[in-house]
């Protein structure tokens, strides 16, 4: 110890100084970049399908609000990819996190749930006067698939169900724009639609026919729809309402069996569960308040919790929808336990770096023997009683902090036995002095 401050002595204070502060600003630094760090929000990014207006209002409304809460720890990056099917397969790529996709879509291995954003439902449609009524029906003729890319999957469950290859059954895909013209030149005689019942997407379908009080479209049921959804777990079998498509007259006359396929916000299963669980948070909270705004949020709704479900539930969602989020203590376990520590080595740096800079007037560091070895030149010296005495209340003063500070455990035995000593030598000294005075 002796060794070590005589070492220190012999740098200058200020150089010290310089050094200590230095190392207290770079530490200083470092914890406030690692807090920084782990407290700002992280960014995710979402594939946004620059064709469906409604999600994209949807995705902006959500970044919006992430942004505005200050408790949430996640913020939305949007990224534009062009139609919905280009979206799903940036996600099914791993280029972005974040997506919303249609469950029939190839690829969602590493798809989790977050919200259920609705459903898109198969609508087999033929013009006003057809005599197609049923699936059978069909043979032979050519149906128009609306985004057939988007719907081969649909075609293929119909097709392998009904056999529809083996009935001659063909498949032509349309555009939106193409849609009446094929069906006022009879190139297709039914149409496959797959959309939300919704009444944007609705307008759109009854635009595809005339309008006429007196002839309406009709819809051909998918009877086997039960069926295809045990194989193919991505539908299911729904009824259409009567009315869904016009009131008056209704259209459908009575409800329809058919199939629907869940439209989903899915995140990458690695994306961190915390920020799924804000993200999932602000988006029903913002089903709530904002349904009057925005009609298409009341469609929203949790996805299925079940541990068998098609496509599973993001650990981050399940544990809003559960109400199993982590409390304080949970979250922050690790960090109670190791402040305390930290806290800890930080009072003995500043000990140690107290004492480093630490000096006496001259420079020197402030060690008992060095004070103790100091007197004896003084006892020596010495020409009076008085000078005597003041020495030993001096030495008395010494020993009596080097006590205390023994008794904090600031002073090792071996340095209390060693002051021990020197004071002994030091009142031989003064023994011999006052002798010496006396005789002369």
């Amino acid at each position: 110890m002796i060794a070590s401050e005589q070492v220190a002595s012999r740098i200058p204070q200020w150089l010290r100084a310089l050094l200590v502060g230095s190392f207290v600003v770079l530490v200083t630094g470092a914890g406030l970049f690692a807090y920084r760090h782990y407290t700002a929000p992280m960014t995710i990014t979402i594939a946004a399908a620059s064709s469906d207006s409604e999600a994209a209002r949807l995705i902006s409304t959500v970044a919006s609000l992430l942004t505005k809460t200050g408790a949430a720890r996640v913020r939305l990056k949007i990224v534009e990819s062009g139609t919905e099917l280009e979206a799903s397969r940036a996600f099914s790529a791993g280029k972005v996190d974040l997506a919303i996709v249609r469950a029939d879509l190839d690829d969602l291995s590493a798809a989790r749930t977050v919200v259920l954003v609705g459903y898109g439902v198969v609508m087999i449609m033929v013009p006003p006067g057809s005599s197609v009524a049923h699936m059978e029906d069909l043979k032979g003729k050519t149906v128009g698939v609306v985004a057939g890319e988007f719907n081969h999957r649909v075609v293929e469950v119909l097709t392998q169900e009904y056999d529809l290859a083996r009935s001659k059954v063909r498949f032509k895909n349309l555009s939106v724009g193409e849609v009446q013209q094929a069906l006022q030149s009879k190139q297709v005689a039914a149409l496959l639609v797959v959309a939300p019942i919704s009444e944007k997407y609705l307008s759109l379908i009854r635009n595809f026919f005339p309008a006429n009080a007196k002839r309406k479209p009709g819809l051909i049921p998918i009877d086997s729809a039960e069926a295809i959804a045990n194989v193919a777990q991505a539908y299911e079998s729904y009824e259409l309402p009567k009315g869904s498509l016009r009131g008056s007259p209704p259209v459908p006359e009575e409800d329809v069996t058919t199939l629907r396929v869940p439209i989903y916000l899915v995140a990458n299963k690695n994306v961190d569960a915390d920020q799924v669980t804000d993200l999932t948070r602000t988006i029903m909270d913002a089903r709530r308040d904002l349904r009057d705004q925005y009609p298409f949020l009341a469609q929203i709704s949790a996805p299925s919790t079940d541990k068998d479900a098609y496509i599973p539930i993001h650990p981050g969602a399940a544990a809003f929808y559960e109400d199993s989020q982590k409390t304080f203590l949970d979250r922050y376990s690790d960090e109670i336990y190791y402040i305390p520590m930290l806290l800890g080595i930080l009072a003995s740096f500043a000990a140690a770096a107290w004492k480093f800079v630490k000096f006496d007037s001259n420079g020197k560091v402030e060690h008992p023997m060095n004070s103790l070895f100091s007197l004896a030149g003084p006892i020596r010296d010495a020409r009076s009683e008085a000078d005597l005495n003041a020495i030993e209340k001096r030495i008395d003063e010494i020993l009596k902090a080097e006590l205390v500070k023994h008794a904090k455990g600031e002073r090792q035995v071996a340095d209390s036995a060693a002051l021990s000593l020197a004071a002994q030598r030091l009142e031989h000294l003064i023994e011999y002095r006052r002798t010496r005075l006396t005789a002369g």
